[in-house]
């Protein structure tokens, strides 16, 4: 309901004690002080409703640094008011009499006190203060909540001490609702967040009143089981014309969204009388003293401000969609990660290195001869392996800034907007040093290409090679030896050795080839995969972490926000209420529709 915004932080309810607030004579009126109100809080109130209030209470607290101020001030004002209205009396239900210029509100005021409290006339607008009238003691701090002025508060003269059903009964006349004064429709909003119920009084010529309905009644629907709806003056209308307007007037309520509260059901009570003639007063007293007589009344208005204040607060925590990064999601960005530090790249290159290595190790020196010459011929270099353009530190930083924006999309995808905004933020701050923490760990890993393991064959495969060489250029010494004349003719024998020579060099080479495959390509392997892995690490401490920490509080606040929107256990407390006066009720509409 309307009311000023209560003062609230991190969560942690303090309420300040009003400048006009006054010690109450009774020891449930009497403010308790305010170091102890906060580990009070909802200690009065039944199980679930102290269930939710700790679960509001939680939902505040860590909802603060993430949802704006101005979505949690009406949550902060509920607890405020919880607060302040549990450490009041609890014996004492307050009911405002609220409703438009000329329905008959104050005339129905004093009907219901049995002697003339308020003044009524043709003056407009006659009531200009709230007017308060208490059939009991001890309901001085409530009327110091409501701002009700001592010489305005009322006792019942005729009938109100010997009437036990309205024992602990407050009354509060407001100033019209449509009045022309700005001040009486403030005071009427601010009194109106503040009670325990509302009977709004409608006559047949203003109950369709725009105003009334769109203002209040229909924003205040979720609050139909605190509240009653008279029409008065029914003795300005026939038998029949009453029944058609009391049906169209629960036709709007419905059409408002307020519940109805027929056939035993919670909801507002609607019913006709006539201040004037007294026709239908009894009844609504006796209603009225059901209603106070179950002192429930409080719990119940709390419960209803609850409801609303988590409508309110329903796109902050409720969206469609299932968040969460799953498995996939993970795999992805780490996939992501590893090619912008170009882990397969360098598992591949260090697969490559080895195996020409040992192919440059073991193969025949004239053919690593012919190898360098194209490599000079083709780079200008004898580094087989080409310089990275001047370009790729960019494009690693572009991969790294697409992973992070990738996975933050996915985490946040399905969350409301402000845990989204939330989970994005985490994720760039995480990003933000990502590149050079991601350079700096390649560089401390080393270059797994740089200096490839030998294996220990290689030395006897070496040996093999060299032993293959000697022989042809012992072979081609021979030859030679016998064109000068140095060593006696034989064409075969030397021809042998260097055809042993130069078939064997390929023979061993192409064998290394074949032994160094599997050891190179797990080499590689090897490395691509402590790359990985190391990238995957940093990201995950910088951005995934940060990102399920976000994702964690925002599950913490849903499960809190269920609990706050949790079954209301009002419904069954107004259900028994209504049962009880039930068959009072219906008699009183049968004989408003019998006339």
């Amino acid at each position: 309901m309307p009311g000023a915004a209560g003062s609230w932080d991190d969560g942690l309810i303090a309420r300040r004690a009003s400048d006009r607030a006054a010690v109450a004579t009774g020891d449930e009126g009497r403010h308790a002080p305010e170091e102890d109100m906060l580990p009070a809080l909802g200690g009065n109130y039944g199980g679930p409703l102290r269930t939710r209030l700790d679960a509001l209470h939680e939902l505040v607290g860590l909802s603060r640094t993430r949802v704006e101020s101005e979505a949690l001030a009406e949550a902060g004002r509920v607890l405020d008011e919880a607060a302040a209205r549990q450490r009041l009396s609890s014996r004492h239900t307050v009911i405002a009499l609220a409703g438009a210029t000329g329905s008959g509100k104050s005339t129905l005021f004093n009907a219901l006190a049995g002697v003339p409290v308020s003044e009524t006339g043709l003056r407009r607008p006659t009531t200009s203060a709230p007017i308060a009238l208490c059939w009991s003691e001890g309901a001085a701090g409530l009327l110091d909540r409501l701002a009700v002025p001592s010489r305005l508060r009322r006792r019942p003269l005729a009938g109100g001490a010997a009437d036990a059903d309205l024992q602990g009964l407050v009354l509060v006349d407001l100033p019209d609702h449509d009045s022309a004064v700005t001040a009486h429709r403030d005071q009427v909003d601010r009194v109106l967040g503040l009670v325990d119920a509302v009977i709004w009084v409608v006559d047949p010529e203003k109950y369709a009143d725009a105003a009334l309905h769109e203002r209040y009644l229909r924003p205040l629907a979720g609050h139909a089981e605190v509240t009653f709806v008279v029409l008065n003056q029914i003795d300005r209308l026939g038998a029949e014309a009453a029944d058609l307007v009391l049906d169209d007037l629960r036709r709007l309520l419905d059409e408002d969204g307020v519940a109805l509260g027929e056939h035993g059901e919670p909801g507002a009570t609607v019913l006709a009388v006539s201040a004037l003639s007294g026709e239908g007063i009894p009844e609504l007293r006796e209603l009225i003293g059901c209603f106070v007589q179950d002192r429930t009344a409080p719990e119940r208005r709390l419960a209803a401000d609850i409801d609303a204040a988590a409508l309110r607060l329903r796109p902050a925590y409720l969206a469609d969609g299932r968040a969460g990064l799953d498995e996939r999601a993970r795999g992805d960005f780490t996939d992501r990660l590893a090619l912008a530090v170009g882990a397969q790249a360098a598992g591949e290159a260090a697969e490559r290195v080895w195996r020409r290595g040992a192919i440059r190790a073991c193969g025949t020196p004239w053919l690593r001869l012919y190898r360098w010459y194209e490599r000079l011929r083709a780079h200008g270099s004898t580094d087989p392996r080409l310089d990275s353009p001047a370009e790729d530190e960019l494009t690693a930083r572009q991969r790294v800034e697409q992973a992070v924006r990738i996975v933050a999309d996915e985490a946040s995808r399905g969350l409301p907007t402000p845990w989204a905004q939330a989970v994005r933020e985490a994720a760039a701050r995480g990003a933000e040093g990502l590149p050079e923490a991601l350079d700096e760990l390649m560089a401390g890993l080393g270059d797994p290409a740089a200096r490839p393991p030998r294996p220990a064959w290689w030395p006897a495969a070496v040996l093999a090679q060299a032993v293959m060489t000697l022989l042809q250029i012992f072979g081609a010494l021979w030859l030679v030896g016998q064109i000068v004349g140095v060593v006696e003719p034989g064409l075969l024998p030397p021809v042998l050795v260097m055809l042993g020579g130069i078939v064997g060099g390929p023979l061993v080479e192409w064998a290394c080839e074949g032994a160094v495959k599997g050891p190179a390509r797990r080499y590689g392997q090897e490395a691509e995969r402590r790359l990985r892995e190391a990238a995957a690490a940093c990201g995950r401490a910088r951005v995934l972490d940060p990102v399920a920490a976000e994702l964690m509080r925002y599950r913490e606040v849903r499960e809190q926000y269920a609990t706050v929107v949790g079954t209301r256990p009002s419904a069954r407390v107004v259900g028994g209420i209504r049962s009880g006066a039930s068959s009072r009720l219906g008699a009183t509409r049968a004989g408003v529709r019998g006339r």
